[in-house]
């Protein structure tokens, strides 16, 4: 159960959840507390401290000190540690994936595979931090022309100092492994905010990270208001690095940041292109999976599909075939679609569909809403005046767009704000990959629904879709930065063989 056995010091007597500060779980100075509303009942689940800015300024101070230390911990000791935390967080998945549950309305057998998946993240990312890591470059100073062989060039890859982890309330967990893993194997320190949908799940997890031992002030976890600490923390002097997953926020984030490394995901408006030699059958399996999986609140979510003309009778009739088979209702049932996160997506999404339903698209079903839950919707004959053409609905909701030619979907594709990821179903693979070099995405997938993963698979979008790539390599990559020494020689040396 969510706060209590190993995870009991996490809870104050009066069932606020604690933030975690220089190795310890503390109560706000502040006295007050941030309610977490569980997306099914509509009513407070959870609550956690409302840190105050100078709390994190504590917090930020404990990290830098910690970090100097960690920095001088050999690889293997760094790694060491990592597998111990992986495997304390899947031993106690049940109750991180409770949260889960409760927090985000995640099917509950999707809640316990993510917490699984945030193991083998952290295992994986120990073993390829060690490998990476641990190699250098020694360059020699006559391969550039004019130059005898007097220099020999030392690089290795050295930490950046405090990264400020923030993910996602759709992935609270596995959105935050992925940053909090790369940035400790590289000899970073980490402090994380989570999102307030989340982050009793996220506390659960940085407690393992406790359990297995890491030094005091090297991981933090600080909970509040976005309004109070949020621009406190972004703009923070002692932030070294910034590694974003979420929505328009981002955008803000990276103005004020200053001179920073940045790591952005900032959502996505992902297209689906369906050309007349596609296997209709698989192309139709992945829109339903790529569009309506943990109700469409995926930034890889299939958001809209441009499918030829001449096969679109026929896909749309076997979208509609699966979609009344999926199941609606309560995460804890394991139902595939579930309540949306808060009250306000759900009026977003609505706004989304009675604007469409205004301007004419055809309704594949009923348009259903109780409260949060919002039933599987496929809009058909959507047109490029439609709101839901372009925006993100992040919910169960899917625009069908009716092409004539290949360019007509590329365009479409292209002329969005967004560019994370796309895919394209035909049998071609020539016409495969000429439409996805035409793609503005950062990935496309062929004859699969887009999706963030194998964890070490690169990652990145581009547009407003965000700055750098993740990826386990990469985000290693990202938290270091190169360090070079030059050794400068009396005379030529060549080495004789």
């Amino acid at each position: 159960m969510a706060g209590s056995g190993v995870f009991a010091e996490i809870r104050d007597g009066d069932g606020v959840f604690r933030y975690y500060s220089d190795g310890e779980w503390k109560a706000s100075a502040s006295g007050k507390s941030v309610p977490i509303i569980n997306p099914t009942t509509r009513s407070t689940h959870f609550k956690v401290q409302a840190c105050t800015q100078e709390e994190v300024n504590k917090i930020i101070e404990s990290a830098k000190a910690a970090q100097k230390l960690w920095a001088k911990t050999p690889l293997w000791k760094r790694a060491e540690l990592l597998h111990r935390a992986a495997a304390i967080l899947k031993e106690h998945k049940a109750p991180i994936a409770e949260c889960l549950v409760k927090e985000i309305a995640k099917p509950a057998k999707d809640a316990v595979t993510e917490v699984v998946r945030s193991g083998d993240l952290i295992s994986y990312c120990a073993e390829e931090g060690v490998r990476i890591l641990g190699e250098g470059k020694f360059l020699v100073s006559d391969s550039f022309p004019g130059n005898e062989r007097t220099k020999y060039c030392l690089t290795s890859k050295i930490p950046l100092g405090v990264v400020l982890a923030i993910p996602p309330f759709n992935y609270p967990v596995n959105l935050a492994v992925s940053k909090i893993a790369p940035a400790l194997i590289a000899g970073n320190s980490i402090v994380l905010k989570p999102p307030t949908q989340g982050a009793v799940a996220a506390l659960h997890m940085v407690h393992c990270f406790h359990l297995a031992g890491f030094p005091r002030g090297l991981i933090s976890c600080v909970t509040g208001k976005g309004s109070e600490i949020g621009d406190f923390l972004t703009m923070h002097p002692g932030i070294s690095c910034i590694s974003f997953t979420g929505g328009d926020t981002g955008v803000a984030i990276s103005k004020k940041a200053g001179m920073i490394p940045l790591q952005m995901e900032l959502g996505g408006k992902d297209a689906c292109i369906i050309l007349e030699d596609a296997d209709v059958d698989l192309a139709a399996a992945n829109v339903v999976k790529g569009g309506f999986s943990y109700s469409g609140q995926r930034c890889t979510a299939v958001k809209v599909v441009l499918v030829m003309e001449s096969v679109a009778d026929k896909l749309v009739e076997k979208v509609n075939a699966k979609v009344q088979k999926l199941t609606v209702g309560a995460p804890e049932d394991d139902c595939d679609i579930t309540p949306v996160v808060t009250e306000s997506s759900a009026n977003f999404i609505e706004g989304l569909v009675m604007d469409a339903k205004q301007k004419g698209a055809t309704f594949c079903q009923e348009y259903r809403r109780e409260g949060n839950l919002i039933w599987p919707l496929l809009l058909d004959h959507v047109q490029p005046d439609m709101r839901i053409a372009w925006e993100e609905p992040f919910g169960p909701v899917l625009p069908v767009i009716r092409i004539n030619s290949v360019e007509e979907g590329i365009h479409h594709c292209n002329a969005s704000n967004f560019g994370l990821q796309g895919c394209v179903f035909t049998r071609d693979i020539n016409k495969a990959i000429l439409i996805s070099d035409a793609m503005e995405t950062g990935t496309v997938q062929i004859n699969s629904a887009p999706a963030r993963g194998p964890d070490h698979f690169p990652f990145q979008g581009l547009k407003d879709s965000g700055i750098g790539s993740q990826g386990i390599t990469n985000s290693i990559s990202m938290m270091t930065k190169i360090k070079t020494t030059v050794i400068n020689l009396p005379a030529p040396s060549y080495t004789m063989g």
